[in-house]
C-alpha cells in the first residue's frame, strides 16, 4: 500500500471515529451516566469510601468471597507414599508415580502386587 493511500485510509478511519465520538456526546443515557458517577465519587471522597467498600455494602457476598479467595485456586500438596518390598525389605517414599525404583519393582513384581506394598 503506498503511504498516500495508507493516509487517506487513516484520516477516513479517524473522520468516521470523531463522527462516533460525537454521536456519543449528545447520547442521553451516557450523559446520565456520567453524571452519576461524577456523584458517585464525590459521595465517596464526602465519606473518605472506596469502591471495595462500596461493594462490600452493595452485596457482602461478594466482599467476602474475594477476601477468602484473592488467588487462583491452587492443587492441594501431594501426599508421601511409602512402599515396602517384602522380599528386600527395602522402602521407597515417593509423591508421585515416576520413582525410578517403584517403576523398576512394577515392571519386576506387576502394578497390583507393588500397589499392594503400600503402607498406611
Amino acid at each position: 500500500m503506498s503511504r498516500l493511500a495508507e493516509f487517506r485510509a487513516a484520516e477516513k478511519a479517524l473522520q468516521e471515529q470523531l463522527a462516533q465520538l460525537e454521536s456519543l456526546k449528545n447520547d442521553v443515557g451516557l450523559k446520565k451516566e456520567i453524571e452519576f458517577e461524577q456523584k458517585l465519587q464525590e459521595l465517596m471522597k464526602s465519606y473518605d469510601k472506596g469502591l471495595r467498600d462500596i461493594i462490600a455494602i452493595l452485596d457482602p457476598n461478594t466482599a467476602s468471597i474475594s477476601a477468602v479467595a484473592p488467588g487462583p485456586k491452587r492443587r492441594r500438596a501431594r501426599v508421601v507414599k511409602v512402599y515396602q518390598n517384602p522380599h528386600t525389605g527395602e522402602l521407597i517414599e515417593t509423591k508421585g508415580g515416576n520413582h525410578r525404583g517403584l517403576k523398576s519393582w512394577k515392571e519386576q513384581y506387576g502394578v497390583d502386587t507393588v500397589d499392594s506394598w503400600l503402607r498406611a
